[in-house]
């Protein structure tokens, strides 16, 4: 059996696996909750159900090839920083200027989609950056500026920019292999990110004890921080098929995703508990928003691929 649409041949072997996963933990959480109802958790049950949705949009975005994915992203980009703002208590000046971040979602894009590497880097960072201020300048205003600016520019850093890092895995030039391309990069850095989130929660429900940051989240142990990290190390070792990375560097990227996408998560738990908001939104169910999914990889993303990019050059 083969897929028909145009994923290198590791990339349609993993999804294969990723699906089987799915289809068997979707059967043991029915079974589970037919058996003994009173233990079981609907939130696991809820959780497999939006998998079967995240997985099969990537899937088709991938699929489809460069283009449709890295678009996909910046749609992605557009809902959950409207997610975002929409949480933010900014005046009439301040909505008038989240227009300036909005239009810069397709040029951050279309940067990325010829593969124009120096704007990409700067476009968030610094243009923006100085749009922005030059605007809030411009009106002769004072009140609130320091803080305006530190959260729009704050919202762009944490959305636009680091989903515009996983599309630019997609352009990114790294060493030829008929059997690993551009889409098992991203798939490489998804696939981890988000399995590193299940096994933190999975470890934690079965041994959690000792809490890491009560205030911020409540939840999370110690003991589930390190099952994920573990066991994501592993993984990263296991499909670094996927990449062009050797024993050491997949060992590497496996660890700092984890750990990234940790802090990544227990950063937007912070900010939400700032905001008093349980989820950004309410698009997936189970999952919240599009910006509760991709807290992780706010962090972990932009780590992931400046290793890949830093090791790629040297091959």
């Amino acid at each position: 059996m083969s897929f028909a649409f145009g994923f290198s041949p590791n990339v349609e072997m993993t999804f294969k696996i990723i699906y089987a996963l799915l289809i068997s933990f979707t059967l043991l959480f029915v079974i589970w909750k037919k058996v003994s109802p009173k233990t079981f958790q609907e939130e696991l049950l809820e959780r497999t159900k939006s998998w079967w949705i995240i997985i099969s949009l990537i899937f088709v975005a991938l699929g489809f090839g460069k283009t449709s994915t890295i678009w996909m992203l910046a749609f992605l980009s557009f809902v959950a920083l409207r997610e975002l703002l929409s949480n933010v208590p900014l005046s009439i000046n301040d909505r008038k200027a989240v227009f300036w971040c909005y239009l810069g979602i397709p040029i951050q894009f279309y940067a990325i989609s010829i593969g124009y590497y120096h704007f990409f880097i700067i476009w968030v960072p610094v243009i923006l950056f100085i749009i922005l201020a030059l605007r809030r300048i411009a009106i002769d205003e004072t009140e609130n500026f320091t803080q305006s600016l530190g959260v729009l520019l704050f919202a762009n850093l944490l959305i636009v920019y680091s989903l515009g890092h996983m599309a630019y895995l997609m352009v990114l030039d790294i060493p030829y292999d008929k059997n690993v391309g551009n889409d098992g990069l991203l798939l490489y850095l998804l696939f981890l990110t988000q399995f590193n989130d299940v096994l933190q929660f999975i470890w934690g429900k079965l041994l959690g004890k000792r809490k890491i940051s009560p205030k911020v989240s409540p939840n999370k142990t110690w003991e589930g921080f390190l099952g994920g990290l573990i066991c994501t190390t592993i993984l990263g070792y296991v499909f670094r098929f996927l990449t062009p990375l050797n024993e050491i560097q997949s060992l590497t990227a496996g660890f700092l995703i984890a750990f990234m996408g940790f802090f990544g998560d227990l950063n937007m738990s912070t900010i939400k508990r700032d905001m008093g908001v349980k989820d950004m939104g309410n698009i997936i169910p189970g999952h919240g928003g599009i910006m509760d999914r991709i807290d992780s990889l706010s962090f972990s993303s932009l780590v992931f691929f400046h290793l890949v990019h830093m090791w790629t050059r040297g091959m």
